[in-house]
């Protein structure tokens, strides 16, 4: 399932997915990946994304 909430939230913080990644220290393709719903990240990565989006575990991965 696609993470539209996580792509909002990086597109609103004007944060590539480069960018993003850089900052999490994950590749690009993981962030892609997540945001595609290809990939189901750990907790600890999930909280790293929040921390660097301002967003809760419950804003960004819990429906």
């Amino acid at each position: 399932m696609k993470n539209l909430k996580m792509k909002s939230a990086r597109a609103a913080k004007d944060l590539s997915q480069d960018d993003l990644a850089k900052i999490c220290k994950v590749s690009r393709q993981t962030i892609s990946a997540i945001e595609k719903g290809d990939y189901n990240p750990t907790i600890n990565l999930c909280i790293s994304i929040c921390k660097a989006l301002d967003k809760t575990l419950d804003e960004l991965f819990w429906e």
